[in-house]
């Protein structure tokens, strides 16, 4: 009686085993992926801001001095930071589970100001100056 409890355990032990190696390598594939997806969405979402931005300020630019507008955003989380002083174009700094990455939107008029990089939601006024397109945010 004693060696049927003492096979039964045994068999118990290789069962939880066998789960145990197939539910490793699917935890680490479902992690993997929601890291990538995560990425890819907060990768998309600063594009759409950029791209936002880009075509607000040619707009504004174009109607000419003293126009301005305002736009509602809202910034994701892994924003590192934003360069406006490049002039021509708007970078953005993200983090993503393999390190950084730069999200670059170019622009036909000159750009300089400053914008978020806290996730939250702002409004962004684009002001048209003589020569460039001002942003600032509240």
């Amino acid at each position: 009686m004693c060696r049927k409890k003492s096979q039964i355990s045994v068999e118990y032990m290789v069962i939880i085993g066998f789960v145990t190696l197939i539910t490793i390598p699917l935890i680490l594939i479902y992690h993997s992926f929601v890291q990538d997806s995560s990425d890819e969405i907060t990768a998309t979402q600063v594009q759409q801001i950029a791209q936002k931005i880009a075509d607000t300020a040619e707009s504004v630019y174009y109607i000419g001095e003293p126009s301005q507008t305002t736009l509602n955003i809202n910034m994701p989380d892994m924003v590192a930071a934003v360069n406006l002083s490049a002039g021509y174009e708007i970078v953005f700094k993200i983090r993503t589970g393999s390190g950084t990455a730069d999200i670059v939107q170019g622009s036909s008029v000159n750009i300089t100001g400053s914008l978020p990089v806290n996730k939250s939601s702002y409004a962004i006024t684009l002001t048209a100056k003589s020569d460039y397109v001002e942003v600032s945010y509240k």
